[in-house]
């Protein structure tokens, strides 16, 4: 038996509104990092569309709905998947095209109102001498607009990998024991920590994938030691309030130990 909608959308809202209550009476995570997969296929399977482009337009809104809903929560760090190193193996327009939607959405997060209200800090780690000039343009301008920032943070993964984030730490670890700054009985996890991309962020409390895939690929190999991951069969477009909610009840329920 199918309900009328308006019956159905209230009982949507009363169960969203319910799981919301809980979620918020309980601890939330202080940092969640998003791997956003499944722009693609939603543009051929919910859009009807083999304009993939269609899907990544979509899930840079997405992006910007889930800051929004992290804010609301009081998530201090958003941490998003955006561009991994092996996107470059993507066709070369598709990849053209990511680069000019990323530029787009770094500009107008740095100029929304709402950032700024909010105080959020956008930053971006993954190799940038990668990416093109008017990518890393665009970086800057965001850096610089929200810098003085500290009350929430938004930080995209762009030309990221982690095997190529801990190899550049080794390098930089390697680098300063060679000019003596450092000896090699004093290296320990605080002093990888240091040199990894998200130095000076915590570690992840929260991983999660969307699309249905159970794989991290490559994602904060390093900070996600002892993250909780939630894996969903959302299409990163398609996910929804609900969905982040579920994925915070999911967090709260169960018991770190981190190895005790």
């Amino acid at each position: 038996m199918e309900f009328p909608h308006p019956i159905s959308d209230i009982a949507y809202s009363t169960y969203q509104s319910r799981i919301e209550k809980e979620v918020k009476s309980h601890e939330i995570p202080r940092h969640i990092a998003v791997i956003m997969d499944g722009n693609r296929r939603y543009a051929r399977e919910v859009l009807k569309t083999d304009d993939t482009n269609k899907g990544h337009e979509k899930g840079k809104e997405k992006l910007r709905e889930v800051l929004d809903w992290c804010i609301d929560l009081d998530v201090k760090y958003l941490t998003a998947y955006a561009f991994s190193m092996e996107n470059f193996s993507r066709d070369d327009t598709e990849v053209s095209y990511l680069m000019e939607i990323l530029t787009a959405a770094l500009r107008e997060f740095a100029d929304d109102a709402r950032v700024h209200k909010y105080k959020v800090a956008i930053r971006v780690i993954g190799d940038t001498d990668l990416l093109p000039d008017y990518v890393r343009d665009a970086i800057d301008y965001a850096y610089e607009k929200t810098k003085g920032y500290s009350d929430y943070h938004l930080n995209l993964a762009i030309a990221y990998g982690g095997r190529q984030d801990i190899t550049a730490a080794m390098r930089c670890i390697a680098q300063k024991v060679l000019d003596g700054e450092l000896r090699v009985e004093d290296i320990d996890e605080s002093v990888i920590s240091g040199c990894v991309s998200t130095s000076g962020l915590p570690d992840p409390d929260l991983v999660l994938r969307t699309s249905g895939e159970i794989r991290i690929s490559n994602f904060l190999l390093w900070q996600m030691a002892y993250s909780e991951l939630y894996f969903t069969d959302i299409y990163w477009p398609g996910f929804r309030y609900i969905d982040l909610l579920r994925a915070i009840r999911t967090y709260q329920q169960r018991q770190r130990r981190f190895g005790n």
